[in-house]
């Protein structure tokens, strides 16, 4: 049973321009951030979105939270259009997905005290205060792993380390007990001993809570590690998609190839063979005709340079749009 359906997403940021600029022409040009993106998450399943730094992946997690608004398309969670909702009928919806920044410093208030930060959702959507809005905090606080929970709450975020700041963070967006949550590259900001111990608490706070998760990362490596699904952007179009297992043991698109082929080996006899990807990635202003990669793929075909490749289901549970995967 899907959770969340995202159909036909696009999101186009307009250019600034300058006042001269706006008096010599009438053209508006836009960033594609995000062009034609679909795709089902089942309930509880962690949906991988995954790419270079630019494809469009966090502009399409805040498209499905209404964070920002869609320039076309659809999200529907569990049953209700995102998209259509505005106002109180958004706040109330905000109970049921949450968001997990990549930069736990960044994300809470250096002015409030850690408790009051993970306290404050129940404080907004009238669900509990005071004492008792304390309590479920300290709770919540043990629950991620920091203990004691009545001591790390008196405390500031300048006092904690980056991996407890991220259990804060993640405290946070658990405490309204949400269906759904984005997690927005929820390691990459913490020390590569502390990572796996974050993935392992968001996978033990998948079962405990019946989270359902969309994950996005940079780094396949960690895909690998907690997805079940992997869906691969590139310039704003998911370029491949499919389970784990299919994605890691039978990519298609070259794109994907050359992701894979980047990933480190802990193996120093073992040599690995490196695709080196030409170029950098096309002006998402005006990107490339045809299929978005032909400008850095050496398989491209002159049919590549002028047809844009759909997601074709080779199998129950693998897409990829290539012209010839």
């Amino acid at each position: 049973m899907s959770l969340l359906e995202v159909t036909d997403l696009k999101k186009y940021f307009p250019c600034q321009r300058s006042f001269i600029e706006n008096l010599l022409t009438r053209t508006k040009n836009y960033v594609h951030a995000v062009d034609g993106v679909s795709f089902s998450i089942e309930k509880g399943q962690i949906f991988t979105l995954a790419g270079e730094s630019g494809c469009g992946k966090t502009t399409t997690g805040k498209l499905i939270l209404g964070l920002i608004p869609a320039t076309s398309g659809s999200v529907t969670l569990d049953g209700v259009e995102v998209t259509k909702l505005r106002g109180e009928e958004l706040r109330r919806m905000r109970r049921k997905m949450q968001l997990v920044y990549q930069d736990p410093y960044a994300s809470l208030s250096p002015r409030m005290r850690v408790g009051e930060s993970i306290a404050e959702p129940l404080t907004v959507h009238g669900i509990a205060s005071g004492a008792e809005s304390r309590r479920i905090a300290v709770e919540m606080l043990e629950k991620v792993g920091l203990f004691p929970g009545e001591e790390i709450f008196k405390l500031h975020p300048h006092q904690l380390s980056g991996g407890q700041r991220q259990r804060v963070a993640i405290a946070r967006a658990i405490i309204l007990k949400p269906e759904f949550i984005v997690a927005d590259e929820p390691v990459s900001m913490i020390d590569v001993s502390l990572r796996a111990s974050i993935l392992e608490l968001m996978l033990k706070l998948r079962e405990e809570f019946s989270l359902t998760y969309l994950f996005i990362t940079h780094d396949l490596a960690i895909a690998k590690y907690i997805s079940d699904t992997i869906a691969i952007m590139y310039l704003g179009k998911i370029v491949e998609m499919g389970s784990k297992r299919e994605v890691f043991n039978n990519p298609r698109h070259p794109y994907t190839k050359a992701l894979l082929s980047a990933i480190p080996v802990p193996d120093p006899a073992r040599k690995g063979s490196r695709i080196q990807l030409s170029g950098e990635i096309p002006n998402a202003i005006n990107p490339p005709t045809g299929c978005r990669f032909h400008t850095r793929c050496s398989l491209a075909s002159e049919e590549c340079r002028f047809k844009e490749p759909v997601l074709v289901q080779l199998s129950r549970d693998h897409a990829v749009a290539c012209c010839s995967p």
